[in-house]
């Protein structure tokens, strides 16, 4: 079985020799739509899955100095304070959500052999604060898109303004793709990243390739 699933043309799914772990990515029921889109080397409009990312939700307060030295010492950044940014750290990305709230994601797919080491460095460097890390990283899953093509396909079904001068690299924010939410990053020229529900992300791969289509002829 380990054989064959090496041999998939996408990473849908994986699982650990010898350890009785397996992982399912979300988009396992869109695989050969992705599979057709990406043997087609696209160059206009590329969508891929970064699957098995680490993502935690994390709460606290800034104005507390011992949770911003917390977060430092495990992410390697200060959590951002400005509405709808982000800033990185030792291997992780840090998003604004909220004034209280924001989402951190590895930047490296997690070994699922081992258990997840984000959450629980959080939670020990958290104790005795007023402060909150849950790990949701089941629940999302994380997509890349790029090519000349990208802001065209976005803007069918997300009402953002796409244009460079005013959603550029280093900010973020949560929006919608026809009926599924999601959280944009840019992440230079023509790349975005995407954080997707579980139970949308389906959906939101299907909707996205029809949206592309026409574009691609």
């Amino acid at each position: 079985m380990l054989n064959e699933i090496k041999a998939s043309a996408t990473v849908v799914d994986r699982a650990i020799s010898g350890q009785g772990v397996w992982q399912e990515s979300p988009l396992v029921g869109a695989d050969a739509l992705l599979k057709a889109h990406q043997g087609g080397s696209p160059k206009a409009f590329r969508l891929t899955e970064r699957p098995f990312l680490e993502l935690v939700n994390v709460r606290g307060d800034t104005r507390d100095a011992a949770f911003v030295k917390a977060v430092q010492a495990v992410i390697g950044c200060v959590p951002p304070e400005k509405a709808n940014t982000i800033a990185r750290g030792n291997g992780y990305t840090m998003l604004w959500l909220g004034p209280d709230e924001w989402l951190v994601h590895s930047d490296a797919a997690h070994d699922a052999s081992r258990p997840a080491p984000l959450e629980a460095k959080l939670r020990a460097a958290f104790v005795g604060q007023f402060s909150a890390a849950v790990d949701i990283g089941s629940g999302y899953t994380v997509l890349d898109i790029d090519g000349p093509k990208t802001r065209e396909v976005l803007s069918r079904g997300c009402p953002l303004d796409l244009h460079p001068k005013v959603f550029g690299e280093g900010q973020c924010a949560q929006s919608h793709y026809f009926k599924a939410s999601l959280t944009l990053v840019p992440l230079g020229g023509d790349r975005f990243e995407m954080i997707v529900r579980r139970s949308f992300a389906d959906y939101f791969v299907k909707m996205m390739l029809d949206a592309a289509e026409p574009l691609l002829a």
